[in-house]
């Protein structure tokens, strides 16, 4: 199996955000956001790097990101860091319903 480095690299984003959220605005709610679904999305991007199909974690925490993120960016309409992880989390998940995609094509051959 493949290191699922696109999820590692999106888990620290998230960790990373978190930290900034709590160090420039005192934000203990980014923070604890930032951390938990860092370690979730850390944990997502393990299980897809031992197996593939494993995806539901990953899927389960870029969903969820890519709606709350994204309520919040509707509302404010700024970039940072509402559009920011909206957008990555959108990524994230499209990626893996991409996946999905390539597994059940590989199935009907």
């Amino acid at each position: 199996m493949s290191v699922d480095w696109f999820g590692y690299g999106y888990a620290v984003l998230i960790t990373i955000g978190g930290i900034i959220g709590y160090v420039k605005a005192g934000s203990v709610m980014s923070l604890t956001a930032g951390l938990l679904f860092g370690i979730a999305a850390f944990v997502g991007a393990y299980q897809m790097s031992k197996n593939d199909k494993d995806i539901w974690v990953s899927m389960g925490t870029s969903g969820s990101l890519t709606a709350v993120m994204g309520a919040r960016f509707l509302g404010s309409w700024k970039f940072m860091p509402a559009g920011l992880m909206t957008g990555a989390s959108l990524l994230m998940f499209l990626r893996i319903g991409v996946k999905i995609l390539q597994t059940s094509q590989k199935k009907k051959r």
